[in-house]
């Protein structure tokens, strides 16, 4: 029986049962198989993806929604993915066409390689922005910073969530609320008992990422990832918005290195929601 063309395959959503053959599909194509992250994306967002008939995935990606149930303000776009011996033949273009087209107006936005930045432009998303990747052990030092943090509990949940919408600008409510089974780490900085800042941190292979991290400033930004760098013996890794260029220079002086540069781009809009200079990382490049 003859292999049927990549054109005629059909795209499915993709579910937890997936989540080997994601894992799998990371690892041909030289990332991490980010079991961890996986799950909480299939299970937080939508994922899309095409059956090889010779086994595995021919291509996969996840959309996570944010704003009112049934009526999303804004998708999120990530790991976009193809396998190695189906690359470059058009599956990603029709993946990617596929996502915009179920989204159905709905504005986008995703973080993209320099590879994978001309397949987005030419579909209709534009760059608005640049994201830096650090990673490295952090070294504690430097002044007090004046800014006190402490574990978050379940009884500050609807005040993170009350901060996280104003910085950035949608309802993250299903995304938040999982943070604390998916994240190992998760702490709020507090002013006369107000939460003005929260941050987490989450296993990904041999580092802790920290995001999302959402500050009332820079000060905020900092004391919150020094109170995460005390809880782990792992390097830290996170991507940050390169207009905060204070907090890039303070990581950089405490241990952490520049690993790489995303473009930030979206689709519908003329930028993102929200308020830029609150939310300095994101939860994952692959969420928003």
């Amino acid at each position: 029986m003859p292999t049927p063309s990549l054109d005629a395959l059909p795209i499915r959503r993709l579910t937890l049962r997936d989540l080997t053959a994601c894992a799998d599909l990371s690892e041909d194509r030289g990332w991490p198989r980010e079991e961890h992250k996986w799950g909480f994306l299939l299970t937080a967002g939508r994922g899309y993806g095409i059956d090889d008939p010779q086994g595995g995935l021919v291509a996969a990606c996840v959309i996570t929604e944010y704003g009112s149930w049934g009526q999303p303000e804004l998708g999120a776009i990530g790991m976009v993915l193809v396998a190695e011996r189906h690359a470059r033949r058009g599956v990603g273009r029709r993946l990617m066409r596929h996502v915009v087209s179920v989204m159905d107006g709905t504005p986008l936005t995703l973080y993209a390689t320099e590879n994978g930045r001309p397949l987005y432009e030419e579909l209709g998303f534009k760059v608005t922005g640049r994201a830096e990747m650090l990673r490295g052990r952090f070294t504690p030092g430097g002044p007090d910073l004046g800014v006190t943090t402490r574990a978050a509990t379940a009884e500050d949940l609807p005040r993170i969530l009350r901060v996280d919408e104003e910085a950035f600008g949608a309802d993250r409510t299903p995304l938040i609320a999982r943070l604390p089974a998916f994240a190992d780490q998760l702490r709020v900085a507090e002013q006369d008992g107000r939460i003005i800042g929260y941050a987490a941190a989450w296993p990904n292979m041999d580092t802790h990422v920290v995001g999302p991290l959402i500050a009332r400033d820079t000060e905020t930004a900092q004391a919150l990832i020094a109170s995460l760098a005390t809880g782990t013996d792992r390097p830290l890794r996170t991507d940050i918005d390169v207009r905060h260029e204070e907090l890039l220079a303070w990581a950089k002086a405490r241990g952490l290195a520049s690993v790489a540069h995303n473009s930030v781009m979206t689709y519908g809009i003329a930028e993102l929601p929200g308020d830029w200079t609150r939310r300095f990382a994101p939860l994952t490049v692959a969420a928003g």
